[in-house]
């Protein structure tokens, strides 16, 4: 059996961060290494389950790899179970405090922009990366699309642009001005923000409309709720959230699963036939 490469062991050590600080023959890496890895990360108190699973796919690729070359014994590398949390949401009512549109004769250009932002998260359900990037240029009025160039999984795709947000983001551009090449969200000063700049103000503005909630994730999960409850299509979710597969919009359902009982006998095909049918008049009469 060989010794692990001197390469191999640096990108070993990379994938068990601290866990591993000195190099071993691979004879003695087993499931029971892997093991102990799981349980180190769960003592940290800080790596929740799914953290945990994503770090063990990272170290299980590479060690099948290793396998495979034959620097390793075989052996299978099984995620754990994880527990994963309850999606918390904004409720109607917060919402309407969110949305309330601030006194554009006193308000600041931050809380016009702040509020703005919110709007376009709730109409898009983008994440808060992809927020921070947008260029003026990423919105197509004419084509009624967004361009959504800078996102998680690197991939490029075309959202639409609701009838509402482009009517908000019209008016705020009449404010924001700028050259097509620029950001489109900027302080007042036109540099673009950061995005714990985006978070703090998002914090301080809830805060002071009585929201306790205060972040751009909860109103992307606010959004894939809003949409399953109004009967949307759960593949342009995915779509739309840009998810390379269904398994988080599965979740999604697992979690507002109840929420398609609201307004089914309206969407249900036969109740909805009947209905149109009665609407005509065409009752049929039996003799008695």
């Amino acid at each position: 059996m060989h010794l692990i490469p001197f390469h191999i062991t640096t990108v070993a050590l990379i994938l068990f961060g601290k866990f591993q600080s000195i190099a071993v023959p691979c004879v003695q890496i087993t499931y029971d290494t892997i093991l102990d890895y799981i349980q180190w990360q769960k003592k940290q108190g800080t790596i929740n389950d799914i953290s945990i699973n994503t770090n063990l796919r990272g170290v299980r690729a590479f060690f099948y790899y290793a396998m495979e070359k034959g620097y390793l014994p075989k052996f299978k590398i099984r995620l754990i179970r994880a527990v994963k949390p309850i999606k918390p949401v904004y409720t109607n009512e917060e919402l309407e405090k969110m949305l309330k549109k601030p006194d554009l004769k006193t308000c600041n250009f931050k809380e016009y922009r702040t509020w703005v932002i919110i709007n376009y998260a709730l109409a898009t359900g983008n994440r808060l990366e992809t927020i921070q990037q947008l260029k003026i240029q990423d919105i197509s009025f004419d084509g009624n699309e967004i361009a959504l160039l800078k996102t998680k999984n690197k991939r490029q795709y075309y959202i639409p642009l609701s009838r509402d947000l482009s009517q908000i983001l019209a008016e705020y551009l009449t404010f924001r001005k700028g050259d097509k090449e620029d950001i489109l969200f900027c302080n007042a000063y036109g540099t673009p923000l950061k995005k714990r700049t985006i978070q703090e103000d998002i914090q301080q503005y809830n805060i002071k409309r009585g929201v306790e909630k205060t972040s751009i994730h909860i109103i992307r999960h606010t959004f894939a709720k809003i949409w399953i409850r109004n009967g949307g299509d759960i593949f342009a979710l995915q779509e739309i959230l840009g998810h390379s597969s269904l398994e988080m919009v599965k979740e999604y359902l697992a979690l507002f699963g109840d929420d398609l009982k609201e307004g089914f006998n309206s969407r249900n095909p036969l109740d909805s036939f009947n209905r149109k049918r009665k609407q005509k008049g065409n009752q049929i009469r039996m003799r008695t």
